[in-house]
């Protein structure tokens, strides 16, 4: 039976510690209750010398397996079902992680069960697994808690998972085709260059004749892919480490998600996920009675780009400053449109903010679906121009010697 460590305050005020055994952590507060013990804290105690060896390779372990995406979406999910079915939260928290289907996320669920019992807030608690539990996650259920709807908060993050999910999978089938072209390509432009150019280079130096300037890129292509084959690979595989650790920084995730808003088609889209977002976890806590500060502060962090995040963050400096939504939102032009600001201004001065934020949401979600929709329907047919390009221009290049290869003979 385990043995738990306890930290107390006990009926005269002096503060009590000591251990006691149960079999989990609700016995164990029980037994402290029976007791007239106010928890403090409570932490189950682990052998140290005799469980240490076994634990490191195990602990190892469970390091390197992480949860998958379809476990946090019915953990999600079923969360938000039991809460709004009346079901305690600690007690929503316990059936989660004994009915887990994976072991790993048993374990997780059963952290999170431990620390919300331990008095902290699930946000907090969820803050402390950032690799589970995204930023914006966490923020959303920050804001449910916030506003005591933490079950609609649920659903909204399980619908938003699948949504994403979906997209992921028609964007994946969608470049399935083009990308096995391109792996088709690459790997016989290198089977011609290093092996079959060599010899046509042979053959048109015997007969003296100027070879087309294409067909000059593609032998010195050749020679340098023979003589610098295995360097050009591993300097550009050290390159592309260094990009993507950069890329990984504070500095670096913000220079990237600056390109992504400035790219064409592709940053559009995200700018109107993060309105859509935002708008909606905006006026869903106003409609709660959350004031309009704190709401603010909670859904930024809903937004997911640093760069439009810290421009909603002047925003809110301007309301609390005294100023209007709408006046202090003008500032973030890559973020809302002229149209939606209006839109703002006009709820804001009609006392109707709320539900106006939430239908601009549900409509840019509709115009989000046609866009990304209309981006997967154009990225197949583009792929596959650039790779017939890529592929015709080898082609062309080794054929347009032989097509002169007479007038060299006579």
């Amino acid at each position: 039976m385990p043995t738990f460590t306890y930290k107390a305050i006990a009926a005269d005020g002096s503060v009590a510690e000591g251990q006691l055994e149960a079999g989990n952590r609700p016995d164990a507060f029980h037994q402290m209750e029976t007791r007239g013990l106010r928890p403090v804290s409570l932490s189950e105690k682990t052998s140290a010398s005799p469980e240490k060896p076994s634990g490191l390779p195990g602990s190892l372990k469970f390091n390197s397996q992480k949860i998958p995406a379809k476990a946090l979406e019915n953990f999600t999910r079923l969360l938000s079902s039991l809460l709004a079915a009346g079901v305690p939260l600690s007690r929503a928290l316990v059936i989660l992680y004994t009915e887990a289907a994976s072991p790993v996320a048993a374990a997780k669920w059963k952290e999170i069960h431990g620390l919300v019992i331990d008095g902290m807030s699930l946000a907090d608690a969820m803050a402390k697994s950032p690799d589970v539990f995204p930023r914006v996650y966490v923020a959303m259920v920050q804001a449910g808690e916030t506003g005591g709807f933490l079950d609609v908060v649920l659903a909204q993050i399980a619908e938003f998972q699948s949504r994403e999910k979906e997209l992921r999978a028609k964007v994946m089938s969608a470049l399935l085709y083009p990308c096995i072209l391109v792996i088709l390509a690459l790997s016989v432009l290198i089977f011609l260059l290093v092996f079959f150019i060599p010899r046509f280079q042979t053959l048109f130096a015997g007969f003296g004749g100027t070879l087309p300037f294409i067909t000059l890129l593609i032998i010195g292509a050749s020679q340098m892919l023979r003589a610098y084959g295995l360097f050009v690979a591993t300097g550009l595989f050290v390159i592309g480490y260094l990009i993507r650790h950069w890329f990984a920084s504070e500095k670096g995730r913000r220079v990237w998600e600056a390109l992504t808003l400035r790219t064409p088609l592709v940053g559009p889209i995200i700018a109107q996920f993060a309105l859509t977002r935002f708008c909606r976890m905006l006026g869903t806590l106003l409609g709660a009675g959350v004031p309009l500060v704190q709401c603010l502060n909670v859904a930024r962090k809903s937004i997911g780009n640093q760069v439009l995040t810290d421009a909603v963050a002047t925003s809110i400096e301007r309301v609390q400053e005294g100023g209007r939504l709408g006046q202090s939102l003008a500032e973030c032009q890559g973020l809302f449109p002229k149209s939606s600001l209006e839109m703002i201004a006009v709820a804001e001065e009609s006392g109707r903010l709320d539900a106006e934020l939430v239908r601009i949401a549900t409509v840019g979600e509709s115009d989000l679906d046609r866009e990304l929709k209309l981006v997967v329907a154009l990225a197949e047919p583009l792929m596959l121009f650039i790779v017939a390009g890529f592929i015709g221009s080898i082609f062309i290049g080794m054929l347009l010697p032989i097509f002169t290869l007479q007038q060299y003979i006579k």
